[in-house]
C-alpha cells in the first residue's frame, strides 16, 4: 500500500528541523505527526520546551507550541509503499525534497533525525549541507530504549532552541 507524508510544519522562523522516516499507520489514520499513543515524541519535546505537559494538549496547541521555539516537522519519505508502521517495511521511497525545504527556511540551524532510517535517507539526501545533522534514537516505541535513554540524547537539541 502507497503512503504519503503530511506537508511540512515550517515557517520563516523554523531554526530547528526534526525529520522522521514516514508517518505510522496512527498517525496517517488521524492526519498528526507523532499521534500513536506511545511514541515519546511529544513528551520528549515537552521535556524540551518546558512544557511537561505537551503530550496533553490538543494537536493544535503542541504545534502552536514548537512553533513559537523555532521548531518544524517533516519527513525524509515523500512518499513510499509499506505494510504497517515499521521503517523497515518502507519500499521504493520518494525522497521529500529536502534541500528545497532547507533553503526555504532563512533561520534554519539544525536538522535533527528522528531515528536511524529517517538519518540514513535524510544525510544521503542533504549531503554536502553546510547545515549541523543531528542523530536522534527514535521516539516509536518500536526503538525500546528508555524514555529517559531518549531523552539524554534529545537534550543536544536545546542548544537550537535558545534564543
Amino acid at each position: 500500500m502507497r503512503k504519503r507524508a503530511f506537508d511540512p510544519i515550517v515557517d520563516a522562523n523554523t531554526r530547528l528541523l526534526i525529520l522522521g522516516s514516514l508517518p505510522g499507520e496512527a498517525s496517517l489514520a488521524v492526519g498528526q505527526y507523532y499521534a500513536h499513543p506511545r511514541n515519546a515524541f511529544w513528551r520528549l519535546m515537552g521535556d524540551l520546551l518546558d512544557q511537561p505537559d505537551l503530550h496533553e494538549r490538543a494537536y493544535v496547541d503542541r504545534l502552536a507550541a514548537l512553533r513559537a521555539r523555532g521548531v518544524g516537522l517533516w519527513d525524509t519519505v515523500a512518499e513510499a509503499e509499506r505494510v504497517g508502521s515499521l521503517d523497515a517495511a518502507i519500499r521504493l521511497p520518494v525522497h521529500a525534497d529536502l534541500p528545497g525545504l532547507a533553503a526555504a527556511l532563512p533561520a534554519l540551524k539544525a536538522v535533527a533525525f528522528n531515528g536511524g532510517k529517517a538519518a540514513q535517507l535524510g544525510r544521503r539526501i542533504l549531503a554536502g549541507s553546510a547545515i549541523p545533522l543531528i542523530d536522534l534514537p527514535s521516539s516509536s516505541p518500536a526503538h525500546a530504549i528508555s524514555l529517559s535513554a531518549k531523552a539524554e540524547s534529545w537534550a543536544i537539541l536545546g542548544d537550537f532552541l535558545r534564543d
